[in-house]
């Protein structure tokens, strides 16, 4: 695969065991995010922020990788990084990329941000505003960014490119923690983010505990974005509960005037209500659980359920993020009972019950 004019590009060759099973394992794996074209020796992946093209030579299986910046082209490399690692298992193969993008050891992901302010905007939510430098790049390519939050009393050691293509993360006491968020509004020209965090007074959650504590001056990690969005078409259908109110506002702030969007929310009373702007035309429904229990109605599946296929058309994209038990109704509902086109909806497990951070991710 070779670069063309504006296009950055990275290569790596990892020898294996079994590299036709790898190469059938990573297309089976990107087959539910990305367009995968699979032949007999070779593998061809297009990922929103980057292609890949894979091949097998003997034993050895060929990474071949282009993007339109550092950062795409850095999650390329991360991504199929970690399935590879974590599909090969305690066969530990190497893995060293070279190309472009890789003469510091800096992640062009990254950025070290401080708190503007902070302000309650519900009795559950709380906005964090964070300056950086550089953040033109967070304002394309994904809803999603990670805050790192350092370790009390500790300096920050923040993450470094391995020569994997995967970050390299601090230890013991400087290990970072992580948490995925939604850039609820972007300023650009001001270096500005605000990040609408759910909180919880009371219980021992990192971020909800960091968000409630913030003040001015504040030092944080974020990296991103990432995450996927939406498809442009003339119906939405939102879905979600108080963790995805704040990509839900942002995303009815982009669509067109001529879209027509319904938003099915679920909080726990009046009182989280929030106020949510958009040129399109849009039909919010509120529903409460009254003091239950987050993630235990089912209410937001059993809406969804309640579709038929004539309520739900086939140019309506469907955007969901909620607790992992709704979640997969949802996405099972509209998959396999709807036979919704894989295409046209985006349905994520945005936390689970008795899970912590990335693992209510993991366990899908």
């Amino acid at each position: 695969m070779s670069a063309t004019s504006n296009v950055l590009s990275s290569s790596a060759a990892v020898k294996l065991l079994a590299p036709g099973v790898m190469l059938d394992k990573l297309c089976n794996v990107f087959a539910e995010h990305a367009h995968v074209e699979r032949d007999d020796l070779e593998g061809r992946i297009q990922t929103p922020y980057g292609k890949a093209h894979l091949t097998i030579f003997g034993d050895v299986l060929s990474l071949d990788v282009e993007a339109d910046d550092e950062t795409s082209l850095a999650y390329v490399r991360m991504v199929l990084a970690d399935n590879i690692l974590d599909i090969a298992g305690n066969e530990k193969p190497q893995l060293s990329w070279v190309g472009d993008g890789l003469t510091s050891s800096e992640l062009p992901y990254f950025r070290e941000m401080r708190v503007v302010s902070a302000q309650d905007l519900t009795p559950h939510m709380r906005r964090i505003r964070l300056r950086g430098e550089n953040l033109a790049r967070f304002a394309i390519g994904g809803l999603h960014i990670r805050l790192l939050f350092v370790p009390e009393g500790r300096a920050p050691k923040w993450p470094t490119m391995g020569r994997d293509g995967r970050p390299v993360w601090a230890g013991g006491e400087d290990a970072l923690i992580a948490r995925v968020y939604t850039i609820r509004n972007i300023d650009v020209d001001r270096g500005e983010v605000d990040i609408d965090m759910v909180v919880h007074p009371g219980e021992s959650t990192p971020g909800a505990t960091w968000a409630l504590n913030a003040k001015s001056g504040d030092i944080v990690g974020m990296t991103g974005p990432g995450g996927g969005g939406i498809l442009a078409a003339p119906q939405q259908l939102l879905i979600g509960d108080e963790t995805a109110l704040p990509a839900i506002g942002r995303i009815l702030q982009n669509l067109h005037a001529q879209t027509k969007a319904t938003v099915i929310l679920e909080v726990d009373g009046p009182d989280d209500r929030q106020p949510l702007q958009s040129p399109a035309q849009v039909d919010v429904r509120w529903m409460y659980r009254h003091s239950a229990p987050a993630g235990t109605t089912g209410k937001l599946a059993d809406i969804v359920e309640e579709l038929d296929a004539s309520a739900l058309s086939a140019d309506t994209f469907v955007w969901a993020g909620c607790e992992f038990n709704d979640f997969k109704r949802i996405r099972a509902h509209l998959r396999k009972k709807l036979k919704h086109d894989r295409e046209k909806h985006h349905v994520v497990a945005y936390w689970r019950r008795g899970f912590d951070g990335d693992n209510a991710r993991r366990s899908d």
